[in-house]
């Protein structure tokens, strides 16, 4: 560390370790305040991640999420943040050989990215993001500059009642003090917490009642509504509840919309651009639809998949009222967040239900899934259409415009494939011997389920009984019972789709436009 004579080369390798760690950890917990006190100013940490997933290629992304599923982003968070206090860390280290003036550079340039990477956030205003991660970047350089200085600066404490010359003297000023900037860090990260307090958008949506459907072809979220008769406890709901439903984005932050505030703006190839509030929508005639929605990267037997009523205005509606020229053949929505998705402008008005939603399961939309508005589109993975948070939706041409995962490596048209799952038993199950109930769910949406079967050690195909549904659009229950005898066994199933086609056989991974196999199940039974 810096003295008159030149760094420091007698205190352990471990002091510059240690304030360095601490000193990029003070960084890390201002940037957090900051980002408690402001309504759109990212921390640095989240401000570092969006832009590692922007930049993260598309197969990377794609593993992160089937590997991990929804729990990529807490795993992505909880890494920057412990690689950087390991590269404060290495600063430090750097310092105490070679003098503070490398720690200070260092961190630096660590203030330069994290202003880079929070005023790329769509939300956050570029000149005061750049401003608070400098002076984050300060406070973590002076954090280390005052830390190096400890083990050779005495303290008015130490002068009269230690001997500064002692390195047990140094030692204990040292950790006392770097113990003192971790606590400091720990706490203003608790106190981050607590003053970020209720956003406007969660106090809004408690606030409204969504207006009666003037149509419906909703099921009632009851929990025996479309399940055969007979069906086993452990079998998926028919409507999926909200806490429930999955949630797959790339928001590692979930966008706080105020709704009083929020307009969705009709753009590109339109005779009509125009701006339609939270109010007017409400204002209009709402449907009701049941519709099944999955992920691309939902692996065979996976849950990335749900089934809910969407409350909404058709979005062939506001379509006419913006006059799609002649052309445009692509219609792409854009989130809060600047995320974007795609697909054909052809699948308005072909018969599916295609929806700017703004009710799930009979009240306003979840904040995490998409509050105050979003796309529904029967039919396509959610990659290529179901964008939450939506503020725009932009008309332009096939060839104009890639969505933000079809350059990763995804393929551009995304419709959903006929898939069908085993709920009961589960994999690895131990059963008793006798008849036991096989159930599970089936989906083909816009093209319905016509029938579903199960097979037992690669024998014969045996037909299940189906729940009842009122649209081709959600998913079906389907439930059997099979006579198990002693022994290891696998079930499978297969579904056939509403003309009688039976689902893709594959094997085939999720990328680039979804998994194809069956699922397969084994079993103890005794």
């Amino acid at each position: 560390m810096d003295t008159a004579e030149g760094p420091d080369t007698h205190s352990p390798r471990y002091y510059g370790f240690v304030a360095g760690a601490m000193a990029a950890g003070s960084s890390l917990a201002f940037g957090e305040l900051v980002a408690g006190l402001s309504d759109s100013i990212p921390g640095l940490v989240l401000a570092v991640g969006e832009w590692i997933v922007d930049v993260t290629p598309g197969d990377i992304a794609a593993r992160g999420i089937e590997t991990a599923g929804t729990a990529d982003k807490p795993a992505l968070l909880w890494g920057i943040s412990i690689v950087s206090l390991l590269l404060g860390g290495v600063l430090g280290s750097i310092s105490t050989k070679h003098g503070k003036s490398y720690g200070i550079t260092g961190f630096a340039l660590f203030g330069l990215f994290g202003g880079f990477t929070a005023a790329r956030n769509p939300v956050s205003p570029a000149a005061t993001s750049w401003f608070w991660a400098l002076v984050a970047a300060a406070i973590g350089a002076g954090v280390l500059s005052f830390l190096l200085d400890r083990p050779s600066r005495p303290t008015r404490l130490r002068t009269t009642l230690e001997d500064p010359t002692d390195p047990r003297a140094t030692r204990r000023a040292f950790l006392a003090w770097s113990a003192g900037a971790g606590a400091a860090a720990l706490s203003t990260v608790g106190i981050a917490r607590r003053v970020s307090g209720t956003s406007a958008a969660e106090t809004a949506r408690d606030t409204i009642t969504l207006p009666t459907a003037a149509t419906s072809t909703a099921v009632a979220p009851a929990p025996a509504a479309g399940a055969p008769i007979g069906a086993p406890a452990g079998l998926s709901s028919y409507i999926t509840p909200n806490s429930d439903f999955y949630r797959i984005d790339t928001a590692l932050s979930i966008p706080q919309v105020d709704p009083s505030t929020w307009k969705l703006s009709f753009t590109g190839m339109v005779d009509n651009p125009f701006e339609i509030t939270y109010d007017e929508i409400l204002a209009m005639d709402l449907v009701d639809h049941t519709i099944t929605l999955s992920c691309v990267s939902n692996e065979i037997g996976g849950n990335l998949v749900g089934n809910a009523t969407w409350t909404g205005v058709p979005l062939d509606a506001l379509l006419d009222r913006a006059g799609v020229q002649a052309g445009a053949g692509q219609i792409v929505g854009r989130s809060r967040d600047d995320w974007t998705a795609g697909f054909p402008t052809e699948v308005i008005g072909d018969g599916r239900n295609a929806m700017l939603a703004v009710g799930m399961n009979g009240e306003p939309l979840p904040i995490r899934h998409g509050f105050p508005a979003r796309l529904v589109v029967a039919g396509l993975y959610g990659y290529v259409s179901a964008v939450k948070w939506v503020e725009e939706v932009h008309l332009t041409t096939w060839d104009g415009f890639d969505g933000f995962w079809v350059p990763r490596g995804w393929s551009k048209l995304g419709p959903m494939k006929t898939m069908s799952r085993i709920d009961v038993p589960k994999r690895n199950a131990k059963v008793a011997a006798g008849l036991t109930p096989v159930a599970g769910v089936a989906w083909a949406p816009t093209r319905g389920i016509s029938k579903v079967e199960i097979s037992v050690d690669d024998g014969a195909w045996t037909q299940c009984e189906l729940g009842e549904v009122t649209t081709d659009e959600s998913w079906v229950l389907w439930h059997t019972g099979w006579q198990a005898a002693p022994g290891r066994h696998t079930i499978a199933v297969r579904a056939f789709d509403g003309s009688g086609e039976e689902q893709p056989l594959g094997p085939a991974s999720p990328r680039p436009n979804g998994a194809e196999g069956r699922h397969r199940v084994r079993v103890d039974v005794t």
